[in-house]
């Protein structure tokens, strides 16, 4: 039996990780050092490594919700590498729910343990968002020129293109939300979690841009996350029980 947990599986992910976190050390020496060569003052350096490094509170929490939310069925470790070096929850959840489909499995409520299920898993996961590795180094200059050919020649149709852009990218996670409503009003349940986080995200937007609370704006997914993670329990309970 495979075992997502173990010692194993802990040491090869800390090594990864290790290493990506001494390049970032390695880049942040280099970097105060280049700033020396340019007379930028001391303070100045402090504040920028300070203010970036509080905003990274923000997206961390949300990586974190990430994390636990797929460790519940691929173990910490996997989760823990994916999140931490390339990857993001919204595609990693459904690229993971698509491999386990495929085979099959729909319930994820427990800990993967056959190694075929994992492997397959995993697989998809790597293959899926490592094409944006290759593609983005070999096309992203002719995709630039493009992008700034457009918004040339029409401010506003380059606006509506790249907003389109956006909405079919939403799109495509919107489908995995409705996939279930045919099942009856249980199938409901994500729609409904979706118009309660809509709704909280909304919330904080007139925060921000009424009352002028900045603040907000930085950790405006991880509140609408926590909150709706919080609230998707009371709204199964209350679906399940009319059902």
């Amino acid at each position: 039996m495979f075992d997502p947990n173990s010692k194993l599986m802990y040491i090869m992910v800390a090594v990864i990780i290790l290493y990506v976190a001494a390049q970032a050390v390695f880049f942040l020496l280099k970097a105060v050092k280049r700033a020396k060569e340019l007379n930028i003052s001391t303070s100045t350096v402090k504040k920028t490594i300070l203010s970036s490094a509080v905003f990274t509170i923000a997206p961390a929490v949300s990586i974190l919700m990430g994390v636990l939310t797929l460790a519940g069925f691929l173990g910490l470790p996997f989760p823990w590498l994916r999140l931490s070096v390339l990857g993001a929850i919204t595609y990693e959840l459904s690229a993971a729910y698509s491999a386990a489909e495929s085979l099959g499995i729909k319930d994820l409520s427990t800990l993967v343990t056959d190694p075929k299920v994992f492997s397959t898993m995993a697989w998809v996961m790597h293959l899926g968002i490592f094409t944006g590795l290759v593609l983005i180094p070999i096309f992203l200059k002719k995709i630039q020129k493009g992008l700034i050919s457009i918004k040339a020649k029409d401010e506003k149709w380059s606006d509506a293109f790249l907003t389109a852009l956006f909405l079919g990218m939403i799109s495509a996670f919107l489908g995995l939300i409705f996939t279930d409503i045919k099942t009856g009003l249980a199938g409901w349940i994500p729609v409904f979690v979706m118009i309660v986080s809509a709704l909280i995200m909304s919330v904080i937007g007139i925060f921000v841009k009424k009352l002028k609370i900045k603040w907000l704006e930085d950790f405006a997914l991880p509140i609408t996350m926590l909150s709706s993670m919080a609230l998707s329990i009371p709204i199964t309970h209350f679906i399940e029980s009319i059902v």
